[in-house]
């Protein structure tokens, strides 16, 4: 067989064919090292390439992690088990129920009342204040006593400052996913993907206009025993065969500069930075409030401690 007539006829039939069939001749010979005079990209091309990288991963990486603020239960506890009856009501309308029970029949009517919305969030501080109360209550019943049983007491009040610890926590959350994980994914999914397209156009013009090159000045594509074709240097080119080439770097040229402006606007962008100082904000805004909730309860249970020890001081 004529590996060498093969080859030229492979070669001018892609080439006639389609651009994507000259591109796809292209691609090949330069993965099996048959390609001459590959162009090479500008260095502050493959520099704007290599940060769009890291942008990308970054993203992913950032993402990845930062995703489960749209999960509610990301921090509630996998080994308790919680009823449908134990997620019926808030915490606060349990106690309000509670306020109004004059006997333990009520009281347990009051733990189990039918829900009044949807059911109650799946947080850790959440399913905090809803143990805390089911242990304030279990307490109140065996309770013998002179007056209130001080440990049910102090659990009630932790009950309501957790619950509404886990309501800032879901406020944080809602702000998260707004204000940083729909930027964060914009800016993957939209100009971050813009920034690939771009270049690949970059690629397919380079992969086109080295198919010219290779086509215009002969060179064909080798098989496993063949050669090449035959050579021409540039100056024994036809004017046809230069126009063709230097329409091909224009395309080339002009794709290139339009990626080197997408890759930069996408790298000098503040949305990233300014999203991620959103994540910081909320994040601050919710370890306040639960600074402040349990600042308010901690006097209070301290109050609680020193009655009881003061108590079993006098007792003895």
């Amino acid at each position: 067989m004529d590996f060498k007539n093969l080859g030229n006829t492979l070669s001018n039939s892609f080439s006639q064919i389609t651009p994507f069939a000259s591109r796809t001749l292209q691609y090949t010979k330069e993965q099996l090292g048959q390609a001459e005079d590959k162009t090479q990209l500008p260095a502050d091309y493959i520099d704007l390439e290599k940060r769009v990288d890291a942008l990308k991963q970054a993203h992913q990486k950032m993402l990845a992690v930062t995703s489960q603020y749209s999960n509610e239960a990301y921090d509630y506890p996998p080994n308790i088990k919680e009823t449908f009856q134990d997620l019926g009501r808030t915490v606060s309308e349990k106690v309000h129920l509670l306020s109004s029970a004059t006997s333990p029949a009520e009281a347990q009517a009051a733990l189990v009342a039918p829900p009044s919305a949807k059911p109650q969030p799946k947080t850790f501080s959440h399913a905090m204040a809803r143990a805390s109360l089911a242990s304030s209550q279990l307490l109140h019943q065996h309770h013998t006593g002179a007056g209130e049983d001080p440990l049910a007491t102090a659990l009630e009040k932790y009950a309501l400052a957790s619950e509404r610890v886990g309501e800032a926590r879901l406020g944080q959350d809602a702000q998260i996913q707004s204000r940083f994980l729909a930027g964060w994914n914009t800016t993957l999914n939209t100009n971050l993907t813009f920034a690939t397209r771009a270049r690949k156009n970059v690629e397919n013009s380079r992969l086109s206009l080295d198919a010219v090159k290779a086509r215009v000045k002969g060179t064909t594509f080798k098989l496993a025993t063949g050669g090449m074709g035959d050579h021409h240097d540039e100056q024994d080119l036809s004017p046809e065969a230069q126009e063709e080439i230097e329409k091909a770097e224009d395309e080339f040229v002009t794709q290139t500069e339009e990626a080197v402006g997408v890759m930069q606007n996408v790298l000098d962008t503040p949305e990233p930075l300014r999203n991620l100082a959103e994540l910081v904000a909320a994040q601050i805004e919710y370890h306040k409030k639960a600074y402040e909730v349990l600042s308010e309860l901690a006097p209070v249970i301290e109050g609680l401690q020193t009655e009881q020890e003061v108590s079993r001081a006098a007792a003895f």
